[in-house]
């Protein structure tokens, strides 16, 4: 009961904390559940902990989308790479079974560094208008089909691909990158899910219906702690201290995956 408890408002904080970031917290949903829920890290896991980052998504989507921090536009764009990108994910998955972590956790690393240099790189220059011949769409939907991938693979809703991506690639203030990315994970964890639903063996489906009423449970906390922190975010937090914060959790996350790796 203990261990439930622990669990349940560990979801809700986890919401609560990444929704203002536009980060949907996959990447502490499969730890937390593994760790102290003593779950097993497999397909089930990961089918719940994308169930989880897509309710983060919407709780803190829908708000931001209606205090106007969406470019539906740019949204456009990155779907046609990331919906793709997450199918090809669940697929690889399947592909490469056990090799799955190893390889993709290193080329996380990788893209993250990408991403990781390219956001600080735009931070210092300065704000300025840009026109439209400024955005390159190919590598919005190129960007956003590898975070669309890796969402599938890593459980995670992938913001810290879309985040830096929509703002170098789309020049998008922070703000508006933030909740776009969560519009794209809104549409794209859910597919990814349900995808890795559908290649459940009937064991891992039996356990999570044994498991409904602790999921559900779950799914409610997370979504009333993104929308919690969401509104709280939009309103008390600034542009700024945003930007710090997501850098800050760019830097955990490939700290994170490097430890791994070496491991």
């Amino acid at each position: 009961m203990i261990e439930l408890i622990l669990v349940t408002l560990g979801v809700g904080v986890i919401g609560f904390l990444f929704a203002p970031l536009g980060l949907g917290g996959g990447m502490l949903f499969v730890p937390l559940i593994h760790y102290v829920a003593d779950w097993p890290i497999d397909g089930k896991l990961i089918a719940v902990s994308l169930i989880l980052t897509g309710v983060v998504s919407w709780g803190s989507g829908i708000t931001h989308r209606k205090e106007k921090f969406v470019d539906d536009d740019k949204i456009g764009i990155a779907l046609w790479g990331a919906i793709p990108g997450a199918i090809l994910g669940v697929m690889v998955v399947q592909l490469f079974d056990d090799g799955i972590d190893f390889i993709f956790k290193s080329l996380s690393l990788v893209l993250i560094s990408i991403a990781l240099s390219k956001y600080l790189f735009s931070v210092k220059k300065p704000e300025i208008i840009v026109s439209e011949k400024d955005e390159n769409i190919a590598g919005i939907a190129i960007g956003s089909g590898i975070g669309g991938m890796l969402s599938s693979i890593l459980a995670i809703g992938a913001g810290a691909i879309y985040v830096p991506c929509l703002e170098v690639f789309g020049k998008l203030k922070t703000r508006l990158a933030i909740g776009s990315s969560l519009n794209i994970m809104m549409i794209v964890v859910p597919i990814a899910a349900i995808s890795h639903i559908l290649i459940l063996s009937s064991n891992q489906l039996e356990l999570i219906l044994e498991n409904l009423i602790f999921i559900i449970m779950l799914v409610i906390l997370t979504f009333t702690g993104a929308k919690l922190g969401a509104s709280f975010g939009i309103k008390n937090i600034s542009e700024n201290r945003i930007r710090q914060a997501f850098i800050s959790i760019l830097v955990i996350i490939w700290i994170r995956y490097l430890f791994d790796i070496i491991l």
